[in-house]
């Protein structure tokens, strides 16, 4: 059984959705791009209307998905998340996924890896860290591993470049506190106890060198 398209219209509340109407009832609502080759007086069989509907929930479910991107990056993950929030059909998630995917939105390694270098610039962390964070966001953990072994310069090149931050304010301990304070510091953002030993020791050097210089400035 075949029904008529008797009107097609604009939605006046979002001009990116159509309203079929079928027989001279409103019948359902439709993506513009996916009503777009439709023409009054067509008929359309109960099997092509199904197929319309489920494409449009595909369209609907993307281009939530792409706006929840536009904010900024996420992973396949996060977006899965997102889009079974709003109650999508699990066979949409997984289209819509691809579709993102192939169309070169969604990257896990290519998040993993802007994630780690932004740290790396603006707030070096060490590996376990930054293993954990990539893994709550859902980066699989292979991906995750390649592009710790590929990003990370030397730990302990790394800890002292983190310590640097704190330097100042520790600046005026005493030797077994300095060690301390600085070897907490660096052991909650995920450097291992030897790079967080070996980068106090070199950024105590460095406070003692500081402080000779000084000296030396100040004497006539």
């Amino acid at each position: 059984m075949s029904r008529k398209i008797t009107a097609l219209r604009l939605q006046k509340r979002n001009p990116r959705r159509v309203n079929v109407f079928l027989d001279g009832e409103f019948a359902f609502g439709l993506s513009r791009i996916v009503a777009a080759w439709l023409r009054v007086g067509q008929e359309l069989t109960e099997e092509k209307i199904a197929a319309l509907q489920a494409e449009d929930a595909v369209e609907v479910a993307y281009q939530r998905a792409v706006r929840f991107l536009s904010y900024r990056p996420r992973t396949r993950a996060e977006v899965r998340r997102n889009l079974e929030k709003h109650e999508t059909p699990p066979a949409v998630v997984e289209t819509v996924l691809e579709r993102l995917q192939e169309n070169g939105l969604l990257d896990d390694a290519a998040f993993a890896h802007a994630w780690v270098e932004n740290r790396l610039a603006f707030r070096p962390r060490g590996a376990r860290v930054l293993r954990q964070e990539l893994r709550q966001r859902g980066v699989p953990d292979e991906i995750t591993e390649a592009v710790l072994e590929s990003s990370l310069p030397n730990e302990t090149d790394l800890a002292y470049r983190a310590g640097q931050k704190r330097l100042r304010r520790l600046s005026r301990l005493p030797w077994q506190e300095f060690r301390q304070k600085m070897g907490a510091y660096l052991a909650r953002r995920g450097f291992s106890y030897e790079a967080a030993s070996e980068a106090g020791h070199r950024l105590w050097d460095d406070l003692q060198s500081n402080l000779k210089n000084d000296e030396n400035e100040e004497t006539p």
